[in-house]
């Protein structure tokens, strides 16, 4: 079938994502080659450089079976997740992906989905506590935004704008740790000091924490654009958004209780406020779009195999997973 957004649309739309990104992406680079300069002079910037480049050239290449192993997530059983896989294959075949995504169950009671690998192979995990949650609709809503990212080459962008994140944090950590070390040193005046570039460095992780807001801002309401544009649906994505935000809880809850809801990779993280992505999803109703997949509601039964399944708590840093 022919592309499911008519082509001004979607040249207008590739090109504000990638001004918007380019910008991003540039602010987080300068941010990094400032703190390596700090601490190492031009030849950390190098090294800095070629290390995330390192990182973003291998990382694309790891298969996504491996990553869904760190997750101990298992491949949905045709048998018993026929409509899902129907559901995907559709929403593939209408996002013109070169292959369907494999889709995976993490034996998990959080409320999360996310994806990994490029367009010519990926995988999509979903946990058991999505599945238990979700209607079928709203859980095609949810595959459906995973699949527009995996369209867009979102996993990359955000998979660089981590790396060079962490990058980042790990430089500020090191220029902290070196200050308290040679303080003694700093406060008699027996060593040249900037307390510019301590507040630089110390300030940088927030500073690089903004930039990929930013950037996962606009992803994640381009993803709920698109994945709306691709079941024909808006109104089944605003409505699981609401479900997950009903149930993850609120701010209160998060600091009492830090990493409990939702321990997921940090290039997912950051996404904008769910009552303005909800907002913007209903905004489409009534506008011209891809006839609705045809779903049909059926009782959801587990999918992380037929027998007893091992959800006990374990911790996994930066939270438990149930």
């Amino acid at each position: 079938m022919g592309p499911f957004l008519d082509e001004q649309r979607r040249r207008e739309h590739k090109r504000r994502n990638l001004i918007h990104s380019v910008a991003l992406i540039a602010g987080m680079a300068v941010l990094m080659g400032v703190c390596a300069y700090l601490l190492w002079s031009w030849v950390g910037v190098l090294w800095s450089y070629l290390t995330v480049g390192t990182v973003i050239l291998i990382g694309p290449r790891i298969p996504p079976e491996a990553v869904m192993r760190l997750y101990r997530a298992r491949p949905v059983d045709p048998r018993h997740g026929g409509q899902i896989h129907r559901i995907v294959e559709v929403l593939a075949n209408r996002a013109e992906l070169p292959a369907r995504p494999r889709l995976y169950v993490v034996p998990s009671m959080t409320l999360n989905a996310f994806a990994t690998g490029r367009p010519e192979k990926c995988a999509i995990a979903v946990t058991e506590g999505l599945l238990r949650k979700l209607t079928l609709r709203e859980l095609a809503g949810v595959l459906a935004h995973e699949i527009s990212h995996v369209r867009n080459n979102d996993l990359w962008i955000m998979g660089l704008a981590d790396a060079m994140s962490r990058f980042t944090q790990i430089m500020s950590y090191a220029g902290i740790f070196l200050a308290l070390i040679n303080l003694p040193s700093l406060l008699a005046g027996q060593a040249p000091f900037s307390w510019v570039a301590v507040a630089l460095l110390y300030l940088a992780p927030t500073l690089g924490s903004l930039f990929q807001l930013g950037l996962s801002r606009a992803r994640e309401y381009d993803a709920d654009l698109e994945g709306a544009l691709l079941t024909g649906d808006p109104a089944g994505l605003a409505s699981a958004l609401h479900k997950l935000e009903r149930y993850e809880g609120r701010f209160w809850e998060d600091l009492l209780f830090p990493g409990r809801r939702v321990p997921q990779p940090s290039l997912l993280r950051s996404h904008p406020p769910t009552e303005e992505r909800i907002a913007r999803l209903l905004e489409l109703e009534g506008k011209p779009r891809l006839p609705p997949i045809a779903i049909i509601e059926e009782p959801m039964v587990t999918l992380v195999g037929l027998g007893p399944i091992a959800m006990r708590p374990r911790y996994r840093w930066p939270g438990v997973w149930f």
